[in-house]
């Protein structure tokens, strides 16, 4: 392993994220140090620019911005509102109602959405003010919201298993979408457990059930907003399309969804969300291209190997191999956004675990479950900072109150990462 190259490509790496440099920035930058290190400037300079470059070079890819834009036309056409009254429906006899919806509802509009964060603001923004005057405690709604976000990550289509995929050499979308299924509506379930024990303990209300005409009418105003997830999982099981041209579908089913059915935004709008979903991709596009960089000066240093030789010296367990991969994944994860930890990490940690024979759709689900968490932990994570402010709470308060709905993620972490069927099951009985 070239030692400089790695102590530059990582010091300066680290170096420029504590000095809170964009993150993008950060990984173009210290790529570019590291190739400095074998090459000269003019021909390290053309050598970024061309790894970056045939990293977005991918055909998968296309089907992050449509995605995007199908997530942004849902979160202003309306759906939100019809989910959550919808999950409303489904958990209103429970103890702490309001709560299970929140969770419930995540689950639903995050899944189609696929980002978390969005699903933090939209339905944590809808639900924060309905739960505080029916008296519930602000900062456990808001622990709960941001807990139960990062579900739509999980549960297809998501953005950041394509991403795994880009970064694993090409695993099968459409096997990870399959596999996520189980895993996001077990954390969605298991938060939703823990939830109804904390509300029988608090004496928290239940919510007026509504009568049959209204349930119908609930129901029927969101079956179009779930077509969506049926539609585009029957279209790529079935081989009727490829997960790129499910995410074009998804834009025009949501299109014709907010524009002629709930009619919650007009053509004027369209501009500025096309606009909206380009500033993302734009994003998301320079943190692969940049990732992809890294992933080249990583490989030409043998960092993938080193790592993987390193940590078989330490232990040769399987158990221990995989306890070390999470626990290097949780610390990483509070520290780094999960669409950046992905692409720099999943060259790192996949060879390893298929040494140990270990499925790479499996292993992309571990690890996007992993990273899920981080989204929710301090010092960076996006849906902690959102997921408080929404419901006007110091983050100091929702940190003391999230802490039993870590340990339940860890849990179902682990039950992810040692019972492969959780993941697989699907996958093998539908592909």
């Amino acid at each position: 392993m070239d030692w400089l190259a790695v102590t530059v490509l990582f010091g300066l790496f680290f170096l420029q994220l504590a000095l809170g440099i964009p993150i993008a920035i950060s990984i173009g930058l210290s790529t570019l140090a590291c190739i400095l290190t074998f090459l000269p400037f003019k021909p390290s300079i053309i050598l970024v620019a061309q790894k970056m470059a045939s990293g977005l070079d991918s055909f998968t890819l296309l089907a992050i911005p449509f995605f995007v834009l199908a997530g942004n036309i849902m979160n202003t056409g309306g759906i939100a509102r019809r989910l959550i009254n919808f999950a409303e429906l489904l958990t209103g006899r429970l103890p702490g109602s309001l709560v299970h919806c929140n969770i419930m509802a995540n689950m639903l509009f995050g899944s189609i959405s696929g980002s978390a964060v969005a699903s933090a603001a939209a339905v944590g923004g809808f639900m924060s003010p309905i739960q505080k005057r029916q008296g519930y405690s602000p900062p456990f709604c808001a622990a709960a919201n941001i807990a139960s976000c990062p579900s739509g990550l999980l549960i297809p289509p998501s953005n950041a298993l394509i991403v795994f995929s880009l970064a694993s050499g090409g695993t099968s979308i459409g096997a990870l979408f399959l596999a996520g299924y189980l895993p996001g509506i077990l954390m969605g379930l298991s938060l939703m457990l823990l939830v109804g024990l904390l509300s029988l303990r608090q004496k928290l209300p239940t919510s007026q059930r509504p009568d049959l005409r209204q349930a119908i009418h609930i129901t029927l105003q969101a079956v179009p907003a779930l077509l969506l997830v049926i539609i585009i999982m029957g279209g790529i099981i079935s081989g009727a399309f490829t997960p790129t041209e499910a995410s074009a579908i998804a834009v025009a089913y949501s299109l014709i969804l907010a524009l002629l059915f709930y009619r919650e935004i007009g053509l004027n709008d369209l501009p500025r969300l096309f606009l909206k979903s380009a500033l993302t991709t734009s994003t998301i596009m320079l943190l692969i291209g940049a990732s992809m960089g890294m992933s080249w000066a990583m490989t030409y240093a043998d960092v993938p190997y080193a790592i993987s030789d390193g940590m078989e010296a330490l232990t040769s367990n399987p158990v221990g191999l995989l306890l070390l991969i999470n626990l290097i994944l949780l610390i990483v994860g509070s520290f780094m956004d999960l669409t950046p930890a992905l692409l720099v990490f999943t060259p790192i940690f996949l060879p390893v675990a298929m040494t140990m024979g270990m499925n790479p759709v499996h292993f992309g689900i571990m690890m996007t479950f992993n990273l899920c968490i981080g989204i929710c932990t301090p010092p960076v994570g996006s849906a902690l900072f959102v997921g408080s402010s929404v419901a006007n709470v110091p983050v100091q308060q929702v940190i003391l109150t999230i802490l039993p709905f870590y340990l339940v993620l860890f849990v179902v972490l682990m039950a992810v990462t040692f019972v492969p069927a959780i993941s697989l099951c699907l996958p093998e009985w539908l592909l």
